[in-house]
């Protein structure tokens, strides 16, 4: 399936062998890493990651790993969001890229490169809030997000990580998607990345719904760690969206929702909880009933998706 939303442009590309390289220093020998993706310009979320952040010590850094815009379609809103987020590390998603790209592009839509299991009306209704919010954007903020990065290399403790939106293979790669990764065939395909990319794990979004799949035996095993979304439900009935957290000691509080353990690494999915109707009121005041965002996600926002928590760890 082609068109608008569903293709997957060149300039999105990249070898796994990309990420065979050593980290920048800032992202070397840490003790916490947090990868936040898909927060989608909910602003109430972002604080609560930043919270949580607050709380770590020692040498601790937090990446925003793309689509932190989506909702925020709204100038004053659009630009809290850029310069907070702006502070981290960060990667640009489908989102930014799409923002970033100039306005006569051969059009990617919303680049989300959707699978055929997603229907062509949320495919469109994407390509129309892309659109809407490249008004919110000024040249200035646009050339901002030109110029991240789509990948990057961490390491907490002994653990070298790949850090990406979609796969180790595109910004929007649908690779982690928790369907696929229930394929034994294309597992082995992922192993083949995991040795071109030389990390033990890899931490994506992107797909919407979380997994943390191991790839490989019990004896030298790799992780595909997905958080699903940073600013939308991941769960039927459980409102918080995710992060994904790395590391050399256990979490404390009461936000963790599922992990596992790598080599001495302690590797969470926190739950990220906000005040629910506050955001709900928030997002209607934008998106009110009848626009492409209310149809496309509200349902999820009151209810959470038809996903359980059970499904998540994939040994």
């Amino acid at each position: 399936m082609t068109g608008p939303g569903r293709n997957c442009p060149l300039h999105y590309r990249y070898a796994p062998a990309v990420f065979n390289t050593a980290p920048p220093a800032r992202l070397q020998d840490l003790e916490v890493l947090y990868v936040v993706g898909g927060l989608y310009g909910n602003d109430l979320a972002l604080q609560s990651v930043l919270r949580l952040f607050e709380r770590e010590s020692g040498r601790a850094r937090l990446v925003f790993n793309g689509d932190f815009h989506w909702f925020d379609a709204e100038p004053t809103w659009f630009e809290r969001v850029q310069r907070e987020v702006l502070a981290f590390d960060v990667l640009r998603g489908n989102v930014e890229t799409e923002l970033a790209a100039p306005e006569d592009a051969a059009g990617a839509g919303c680049g989300c490169a959707y699978p055929d299991w997603v229907g062509d009306v949320v495919v469109e209704r994407s390509n129309r809030i892309v659109q809407r919010l490249r008004g919110a954007a000024t040249a200035a903020q646009r050339a901002e997000l030109a110029a991240l990065p789509m990948w990057l290399r961490a390491s907490v403790g002994a653990v070298q990580i790949g850090i990406v939106h979609g796969d180790a293979c595109s910004l929007a790669g649908w690779g982690f998607a928790q369907e696929h990764l229930a394929d034994a065939a294309h597992r082995q395909q992922v192993q083949r990345w995991f040795d071109a990319a030389q990390v033990e794990a890899f931490a994506s979004s992107h797909t919407c719904l979380p997994v943390f799949q191991r790839i490989g035996g019990a004896a030298a095993p790799r992780w595909v760690l997905n958080n699903g979304a940073a600013g939308m439900p991941n769960f039927r009935g459980d409102g918080a969206g995710l992060l994904t957290r790395f590391a050399l000691r256990p979490f404390d509080g009461q936000q963790r929702r599922f992990g596992v353990h790598l080599r001495g690494l302690f590797i969470d999915a926190i739950a990220i909880e906000t005040d629910a109707v506050a955001w709900q009121r928030r997002f209607q005041a934008l998106w009110p009933g009848g626009s492409d965002a209310f149809a496309s996600y509200f349902e999820r926002i009151v209810d959470g998706p038809a996903y359980a928590q059970g499904q998540c760890v994939r040994a």
